[in-house]
């Protein structure tokens, strides 16, 4: 199991090739790597090979965030936004001659340049820090010996004391017939010809968001989802808000429904639906969700648990039924965000090098859904406070016309939201749709992570004008409701 042995005070100790060996150059793998060496341990991090344009691999040092998620989709994000820009800037005395091209090769040469410099910045990173970097496949052999598959073919063991998987996850697809036809978001960033149409199914953030890039830069998009209103554990009343923000802009809803077959034709992929209705499109965008990478990792010959969907059993300071190996971040399943993935990774390194036993804290972490206009959360949905609240909840709300939009002429509301305890005047939760809605939450999240009050919230004078302003103005309660009332599950807000 160990490279040797060696005495200490007359008692046999194994030494390794490393004291943590990190499997995935994720944003949790990256980071456990980096604190922990900086707390001295003598670090090793293995990764696959990095290929910007394919997505043949999971791959590349920055893992899912920086390499096929939040930062390629964000530039995106952007890239979709503009047209609506053009749109608004005429009534502020813009005039744009002639008819305005979108160049989809070009974003995505650009996306490529910006995510290959990110993944060489996370390599350098890595390497100032002194961990020692492998390309490859990672497999656990036995508790303290891990099997890399480099990509020349050659296979290598190295013994570490404490093993860190940091694997992620992955796109899931739908099992019907023609599911080959169908793309992930993976695929998603980097198509060769922009989709004239799309149909995309799903109800996540992942959906929602690729629904407002295509449909921003001039695709016809069809979005179909299982429930009633897109984005299911969010907030109800955010939720109708979204699908509706979806609607004016010209996505095509499609509640309650489901795919059930594709057919490759002449014309296109033909899609059939479980309504019995049929359309055919360019491109079909499987957005149902992800699941845990560890499959290939061999955790059952060592004894690492994992539950009905793969993801690693961990405790609260990330640890795996196995107690030298630990994980963190999308691989188990708790809050899948890479900022989260962040703090594991850094409670991890303070827990198990730092001498600084330290937990994940979960409680009003924010998360933002990119969609056009975007949507920022934190703390307790209204939902979510009338389950868990013992004492009555005050809904503060506001629904204004941005003072952009009233220039514009855009039909398009911003709603805000904040719950608030009735008995200790405690806000537990907050909410907005509209633009700039993250910027405007983390502040906010700030706020409730440190107890504020609604007192204290209207004590606080507001940046005027602004839209952030309306969350230290709202004075009268838009409801009450009584502890112990009955929630509505998936309640269509009017």
């Amino acid at each position: 199991m160990a490279r040797k042995m060696m005495l200490k005070d007359g008692v046999e100790e194994a030494v390794y090739d490393f004291d943590l060996f990190v499997i995935g150059a994720g944003s949790g793998g990256v980071r456990s790597a980096r604190t922990a060496a900086g707390f001295g341990a003598k670090v090793a991090i293995c990764e696959l090979p990095f290929h910007p344009i394919s997505s043949e691999t999971i791959g590349g040092v920055g893992g899912t965030c920086v390499i096929r998620g939040c930062v390629p989709k964000k530039i995106l994000v952007y890239g979709a936004s503009f047209s609506s820009e053009f749109e608004d800037s005429r009534n502020f005395g813009w005039d744009i001659n002639g008819p305005i091209t979108f160049d989809w090769k070009r974003l995505l040469e650009n996306k490529t340049k910006e995510i290959t410099r990110l993944n060489g910045v996370y390599k350098r990173l890595l390497t100032n820090s002194g961990v020692t970097m492998l390309e490859g496949e990672a497999k656990l052999v036995e508790r303290h010996k891990v099997e890399v598959i480099h990509p020349d073919g050659e296979h290598k063991h190295y013994t570490a004391q404490h093993i860190l998987i940091a694997t992620g996850s992955r796109a899931s697809q739908l099992n019907i017939p023609g599911k080959d036809l169908a793309i992930t978001s993976d695929e998603a960033l980097s198509l060769e010809e922009l989709p004239k149409r799309v149909v995309i199914l799903g109800g996540g953030y992942i959906a929602v968001e690729f629904a407002g890039i295509w449909n921003g830069m001039g695709s016809k998009v069809d979005l179909f989802y299982r429930k009633e209103l897109p984005l299911r554990g969010f907030d109800d009343e955010m939720r109708a808000v979204v699908a509706k923000n979806l609607e004016n802009r010209g996505v095509n809803l499609h509640p309650n429904t489901s795919l059930s077959k594709l057919e490759k034709t002449k014309e296109g992929i033909k899609v059939f639906t479980d309504h019995g209705d049929e359309l055919t499109a360019d491109v079909v965008l499987f957005a149902i969700g992800r699941v845990p990478n560890t499959k290939r990792l061999n955790l059952g010959a060592v004894g690492v648990e994992v539950d009905h969907i793969g993801s690693v059993k961990v405790n609260e300071f990330s640890q795996s039924t196995v107690s030298n190996i630990w994980a963190v971040g999308d691989v188990t399943n708790r809050i899948n965000l890479t900022p989260v993935a962040l703090m594991e990774g850094t409670c991890f390194s303070k827990t198990v090098f730092g001498g600084q036993p330290t937990k994940p804290d979960y409680q009003h972490v924010p998360c933002a859904v990119f969609c056009l206009p975007p949507l920022s959360v934190v703390g307790l949905t209204e939902q979510q406070a009338i389950e868990q609240a013992k004492n009555d909840i005050a809904i503060f709300t506001s629904a204004f016309t941005p003072m952009k939009n009233t220039i514009s002429a855009r039909q398009e509301k911003t709603i805000m939201k904040l719950i608030v305890d009735c008995e200790t005047d405690k806000v537990l939760g907050a909410s907005m749709c509209g633009p700039d809605a993250p910027e405007i939450m983390q502040g906010i999240a700030v706020a409730l992570k440190s107890g504020a009050t609604k007192a204290q919230f209207d004590s606080t004078v507001g940046i005027h004008p602004s839209a952030a302003e309306e969350f230290v103005t709202m004075r009268t309660t838009t409801r009450r409701i009584s502890a112990g009332t009955p929630v509505k599950k998936d309640h269509q807000i009017s």
